[in-house]
């Protein structure tokens, strides 16, 4: 049987007071394939660690827009996270665990190894100037 691709699409103020709507429209948009309460909230986390980033590092908090692209297909889940902010200089170090551009806001330098112990898989692509594109990865219930 195939397998039907689902997906959406959505654009949204890269304001604070939205990630928890990006958390929660991700969470309902996935709930279809029944993950569990675990696999959910990885996902949620990993949405809001990427929509965080956009709004302090990509935007410094200044007007902008987020892009969020969810699909699923079989027990894939795919989703990026896209800005056209300010870029990342140096993605590997940009993926260094406690690394942060942003010490003076009190930033764990966390949000992509959080990313990348939540999801299965996480793409960055990047370039100074023109904005940041993450993609991630989960199959629900692979155990």
């Amino acid at each position: 049987m195939e397998q039907i691709r689902n997906e959406m699409k959505m654009e949204f103020s890269a304001s604070s007071s939205n990630e928890g709507f990006a958390r929660v429209t991700v969470g309902a948009f996935v709930a279809e394939l029944n993950p569990t309460v675990d696999e959910l909230a990885d996902i949620k986390t990993a949405v809001s660690e990427a929509v965080t980033n956009c709004i302090i590092h990509g935007y410094e908090q200044k007007e902008g827009s987020i892009w969020i692209q969810c699909s699923t297909q079989g027990q894939q889940v795919e989703l990026s996270v896209i800005d056209t902010g300010k870029g990342i200089q140096d993605i590997a170090q940009a993926r260094e665990p406690l690394f942060t551009t942003k010490p003076e806001l009190e930033r764990s330098g966390m949000g992509f190894a959080f990313m990348e112990a939540f999801m299965d898989e996480v793409e960055i692509i990047s370039e100074p100037g023109k904005g940041t594109c993450v993609t991630m990865r989960k199959t629900i219930g692979k155990g």
